[in-house]
């Protein structure tokens, strides 16, 4: 089937003026509101509930919206939607002109509603205009779209809140002028409202999709669906830590947005105006990471360095918290800040997309979009708890905390992610010269048999490996017993077998043989395998695999398609993770943080312990290898890693 390649821009500007409106209403109706409000304190209680109110129909509605692209096409979600905008800036204009706070909540809530209903369908369109192949490109463009549009109805609003209730200026037309006059100087700012609902609405009847039908049935009660999606989202490794990571993303911006709105009015005492600038430049500077983000994202694994800008921006927030700084110096830090969270956040919603693939996907956007906006409203009440209890700066020291912590936690929990970083940790230590990885192919299955210098060449693996997941073998009590080994273990994926220390004599032989079954049983579904041959590090500088059974047996007993891969690692004979000169093999602990001191003494010198890796396909000689006795083919799987290439 031919992939699609309609053009975005539609799809971008309608998108452009429903986020232009979105945040237009909502700023105007912070600043007009705080300006009926007198007290500080309120005036924050009032933006926290404003925002909550817009962001609340997403964890209600989401699931309905999801059903919805499973009745209607996407198109015409889109377009239903931007009707219904019209008469929900209507009940906006009324609030405006009666001064009615709560009727101005009611139409921000409204607003939200209206947009969560269509939220999926927009993001699932991204795929089924651009194809397959535009991904990136197409989500690129979208979020740097969306906060251009966040940037256009910021400053707009601001200037328009300026202006509420000043006098007309001299050289505007006589008939003009009695209107803005009659309005209060709400007449442009209204004028606004209605123009950005017709203009997207009229964008969307130019949108152009081969859509991909959702045949999802999911509940539309919110709780049960969130369970559900969740429970589904599991069959995708590491989605859900794709999901949590992108939402605690999104309950920061709302803290930082209404936090800057205060921040702006309360401590450095500046106008609407000003504060909007400052709001505006956090805008163009997501905008701008985004952009460059889906250029490096087309090249390079930015999700890798999920540490590295989550590090930046909670330096940035620090800074901003402890340092005394002005107004224009503030605005530049937060500049820098956003452009940050735009190379943050972009790796992972473009992951969401390449993860699932079919209707799934609309499915798995709305689950995202209720845990997106649950982290919102929880932003909302963190930040009006934190700011009601310590003050408006106080909700700068919270995100610096979130923004150190939080990508810890993903990198923990989203293998390529934890290999990847893994990778570059390493190769700061050890210079790691790599040949023969192009053996792995998409699509196939792989059992992969190392040798076993020292305790860390398997960490060294894995990192080299971080394109292909492979999972390795782990029992059941180091699994159970927690810790940071045993997340990791989790994370790679392990195939969990028995714990021999429980069986002993017999069931503890029957178990071992047993274990041919787990291994041959996870490569028959599909699932690469790492385990060692020898079962233990080296003795002696070669490796010895003496009458060690589980490589024979599984290669006796491959199931159909599975390729095997050796690995030759060599140059860790003499590393403190070895035994050269021990008689006991080394202790973790006490290890890794000598491997630690030594790994910041490299940064210093650069003086790297060389080390190769050599990967290649034994399938045909394994496969030979497999008619002669254990013990003769154990012999010629040492010669491999020993000697090199033995026939």
């Amino acid at each position: 089937m031919n992939e699609t390649r309609n053009s975005f821009l539609p799809l971008y500007i309608t998108n452009f003026f429903g986020v232009v409106n979105d945040n237009f209403l909502k700023t105007l109706a912070g600043f007009v509101v705080m300006n009926w409000l007198p007290d500080a304190k309120m005036q924050s209680v009032y933006l926290n509930i404003t925002a909550a109110a817009l962001v609340l129909p997403y964890i209600l509605f989401s699931p309905l919206a999801d059903r919805l692209t499973a009745i209607f096409p996407k198109s015409r979600i889109f377009r239903l939607a931007k009707w219904a905008e019209l008469p929900i800036m209507a009940v906006a204009i009324a609030g405006f002109l009666l001064k009615l706070p709560l009727l101005v909540v009611a139409s921000v809530l409204l607003m939200g509603l209206q947009s969560s209903l269509y939220s999926p369908a927009k993001y699932a369109l991204v795929r089924d205009v651009g194809g397959e192949g535009r991904i990136s490109t197409g989500m690129g463009g979208m979020e740097g779209v969306t906060f251009l549009a966040v940037l256009c109805g910021t400053i707009l609003a601001s200037v328009a809140s300026d202006g509420v209730g000043a006098a007309v200026p001299a050289n505007v037309p006589g008939w003009l002028a009695q209107l803005m006059g009659l309005w209060g100087g709400l007449f442009l700012p209204c004028l606004g409202l209605v123009g950005f609902a017709a203009c997207g609405l009229l964008s969307s009847y130019a949108i152009r999709a081969q859509e991909q039908p959702n045949t999802a049935d999911n509940a539309i009660n919110p709780v049960t669906y969130l369970i559900e999606a969740c429970k589904a989202a599991r069959k995708y490794p590491g989605l859900n830590a794709v999901i949590l990571a992108l939402s605690v993303f999104w309950g920061a911006a709302a803290m930082l947005q209404v936090g800057l709105l205060v921040y702006g009015k309360q401590v450095l005492k500046l106008g609407d105006t000003q504060t909007g600038l400052i709001l505006a430049g956090a805008a163009v500077g997501i905008v701008a990471g985004q952009i460059v983000a889906g250029f490096i994202d087309k090249r390079h694994f930015l999700l890798g360095a999920t540490l590295l800008t989550g590090g930046i921006a909670s330096v940035l927030l620090a800074v901003l918290f402890f340092a005394p700084l002005g107004a224009a110096a503030f605005s530049v830090l937060v500049g820098l800040l956003a452009f940050d969270l735009g190379l943050f956040k972009l790796p992972f919603d473009a992951e969401i997309q390449k993860t699932v693939k079919g209707p799934k996907l609309n499915t798995m956007l709305a689950y995202f979009n209720q845990m997106s906006f649950i982290f919102m409203l929880l932003g909302s009440v963190l930040n009006l708890a934190v700011g009601y209890a310590f003050g408006p700066r106080a909700f700068l020291l919270v995100l610096a905390l979130v923004f150190a912590l939080a990508p810890l936690a993903f990198v923990f929990s989203y293998r390529s992610a934890l290999c990847f970083t893994g990778r570059w940790i390493f190769r700061r230590r050890y210079a790691v010269k790599t040949t023969g990885l192009d053996v792995f192919e998409t699509g196939k299955t792989y059992l992969v048999l190392p040798n076993h210098p020292a305790m860390v060449d398997p960490m060294l693996v894995a990192a080299e490996l971080w394109r292909t997941p492979v999972k390795p073998l782990s029992d059941e009590l180091f699994l159970d017993r927690g810790g940071v080994s045993a997340r990791v273990l989790k994370t790679l994926g392990a195939v969990r077998v028995p714990d021999l220390r429980k069986h002993r004599s017999e069931a503890g032989a029957k178990i071992a043989r047993g274990l041919t079954g787990v291994v041959t049983d996870a490569l028959a579904a599909g699932d690469n395998v790492i385990f060692y041959p020898s079962g233990h590090i080296w003795t002696e500088p070669k490796e010895e695999i003496g009458t060690r059974q589980l490589a024979y047996n599984v290669c006796r007993e491959l199931p159909p398609g599975v390729d095997v891969i050796g690995v030759r690692t060599l140059g860790l004979w003499g590393s403190i993770w070895g035994r050269k000169g021990r008689t006991v093999s080394p202790s973790f602990g006490p290890t890794l943080v000598k491997s630690f001191l030594l790994w910041l003494g490299v940064l210093a010198t650069r003086r790297q312990r060389p080390v190769t890796m050599h990967f290649e396909n034994l399938t045909d000689r394994v496969g030979d290898w497999t008619k002669l006795t254990r013990l003769e083919f154990n012999k010629k799987l040492e010669a491999w890693y020993n000697m090199g290439d033995i026939k």
